[in-house]
C-alpha cells in the first residue's frame, strides 16, 4: 500500500475520533448548560417569589405605620431618619425626609433633645412639648440590634384636642364657680340686711329686696338649666319633636317670661313678627333659643333701651333677628361666641356667664335644620343675632335625636364656627 495513502488514512482516523470526542464532549457541555439553566430559573422563581413577599411586607409595613393615628419615627445612632409614616411626615420640611438626619428636617429642640436623652440613658424617655401649634406626648425607645447597631423609635401622639379639652373643662369649673358665688353672695348679704335688729325694714325697700332676691334666684336657676340643656344635648337625650307652630306665639311666650328682668333695667322688649308665620319646630326648644338671646340683650343692653325681634320670609325658611343696643360682638369674636364656654371680653361684659347659651343655641338651631350667626348692626352700635327656622310646609316633620354627631339634614352652608 502506498505509504502516503497508509497515512492519509491514519490521519482521517484520528480526525474523526477527535471530532467523535468532540460532539461527545458538546452534548456533556450541552447537559451541563441546560441544568444550569434550570438551576438559574428555579433560583430566578424564588428570588421572584422572595422579592414579591418582601415587597408585601412592606407593603404591609407601610400600611399599618400609616393607618395608626400616632406619629412615627425611626432614627439611627446617627439621628437620620430610616422610617417616617405619613402622619408624621407633615413634621418635616421637603418631599422625602428619609436619611436627613434629624437637626436638619425639623427645628424641634425639644424633639431632637428626646431622641438624643434616649440614645444616652437607653431607656424609655417620655415628654409632652408643642410642635408647630399642636401638643403633642412623645415616646423615644433606644432598639438594639445585631453587630452593634442601635436605633431610635419615636412615637407622637397629638394631644391637642384632649388639651383644649381640659383647658374647656378648667375654664367651665372656673366660669360657674364666680357665677354661683356672686349670686349666692348677694343672697346672703340682702337677706342679712333685711333682718338686722337695729334697721328694722321698710315695706318698700323689702320689696325692693325680694325682687333682687328673685332676680339672683333667676340667675342661678338659668345657669343650672344651661347645664341641664348642654348635658342633654351632647348625650342625646333631648328629643326635638318638629310640628307646625305659630312663630309669633313662641316669640311672646318667650317675651313674658322675660318681662320681669327686663324691668329691673327698664328696657322694653318688642316684636315685629308676623302673625301670619308658621315654622316647623319643637316650641319649647324654640323658646330656650329665643330665651338665651333675649337674656343675653337684656344682660348687655344699656338701661333704658329696646331690644327688637324681627321676622322675614325667604324661600323655605324664616330669618329671624335679635337686636339690641348694647356693645355688639366683634366682628372676629363673630365666630366664636358659639362655642362651648366660650366668653367675650370680660371687661366688656362684665364678667357675666358662663358661656353656655350661645352654644345652646347653635345646637337646637342645626338640630332643627337652620342655622345661626352673628352680624354687626346695620342701624349702630348693637348686638345682631339671626337665625333661621323651616317654614311649616316644608317636608321635614319627623322626631330628631338633638345629637352632634347625628344632625337631622346636613348644615346649610354659612361661615358658622365648628366645636
Amino acid at each position: 500500500m502506498d505509504p502516503f495513502l497508509s497515512a492519509a488514512l491514519v490521519l482521517a482516523a484520528g480526525l474523526a475520533y477527535c471530532a467523535y470526542r468532540q460532539r461527545r464532549s458538546l452534548k456533556a457541555h450541552r447537559s451541563v448548560i441546560a441544568k444550569r439553566d434550570a438551576e438559574i430559573g428555579r433560583l430566578k422563581s424564588q428570588l421572584t417569589a422572595v422579592e414579591r413577599e418582601n415587597e408585601d411586607s412592606r407593603a404591609l409595613y407601610s400600611t399599618n405605620l400609616d393607618v395608626v393615628f400616632d406619629l412615627l419615627l425611626l432614627l439611627d445612632e446617627n439621628l437620620a431618619l430610616a422610617t417616617v409614616n405619613r402622619p408624621a411626615a407633615r413634621l418635616f420640611a421637603g418631599p422625602n425626609p428619609i436619611g436627613k438626619r434629624l437637626s436638619d428636617v425639623t427645628d424641634s429642640s425639644e424633639l431632637l433633645n428626646l431622641v438624643q436623652v434616649a440614645l444616652l440613658e437607653e431607656e424609655s424617655v417620655e415628654e409632652q412639648f408643642v410642635i408647630m401649634g399642636s401638643n403633642y406626648r412623645a415616646r423615644a425607645q433606644v432598639i438594639n440590634y445585631d453587630k452593634g447597631r442601635r436605633y431610635v423609635g419615636v412615637a407622637l401622639q397629638d394631644i391637642t384636642d384632649l388639651v383644649n379639652l381640659n383647658r374647656a373643662r378648667r375654664d367651665l369649673v372656673a366660669n360657674i364657680s364666680h357665677e354661683l358665688r356672686t349670686p349666692i353672695t348677694r343672697i346672703r348679704l340682702i337677706i342679712e340686711g333685711l333682718f338686722l335688729e337695729a334697721d328694722k325694714p321698710k315695706r318698700k325697700a323689702s320689696i325692693q329686696s325680694l325682687k333682687e332676691i328673685a332676680m339672683e334666684t333667676d340667675a342661678l336657676l338659668w345657669l343650672a338649666q344651661d347645664l341641664l340643656d348642654l348635658s342633654m344635648i351632647e348625650s342625646g337625650e333631648a328629643i326635638l319633636r318638629l310640628v307646625k307652630t305659630p312663630l309669633r306665639t313662641v316669640v311672646d311666650e318667650a317675651m313674658e317670661r322675660l318681662e320681669s328682668q327686663a324691668a329691673m333695667k327698664e328696657l322694653t322688649i318688642v316684636s315685629h313678627v308676623p302673625q301670619k308665620y308658621d315654622v316647623l319646630c319643637d316650641a319649647d326648644q324654640l323658646k330656650r333659643v329665643f330665651g338665651n338671646l333675649i337674656h343675653n340683650a337684656i344682660k348687655w343692653s344699656p338701661k333704658g333701651e329696646a331690644i327688637t325681634i324681627t321676622a322675614a320670609e325667604q324661600a323655605e325658611e324664616i330669618t329671624v333677628s335679635v337686636f339690641d343696643n348694647g356693645p355688639g360682638v366683634p366682628e372676629d369674636l363673630r365666630r366664636r361666641v358659639f362655642e362651648r364656654f366660650y366668653q367675650a371680653d370680660l371687661s366688656r361684659s362684665g364678667d357675666e356667664g358662663a358661656g353656655l347659651g350661645l352654644a345652646i343655641c347653635k345646637h337646637i338651631i342645626e338640630a332643627h335644620g337652620g342655622r345661626i350667626w352673628a352680624e354687626g348692626n346695620s342701624q349702630g352700635n348693637g348686638g345682631h343675632f339671626l337665625f333661621t327656622l323651616l317654614k311649616a310646609d316644608a317636608s321635614f316633620q319627623h322626631d330628631v335625636s338633638m345629637t352632634e354627631s347625628n344632625p337631622p339634614r346636613e348644615a346649610v352652608s354659612e361661615p358658622l364656627p365648628l366645636n
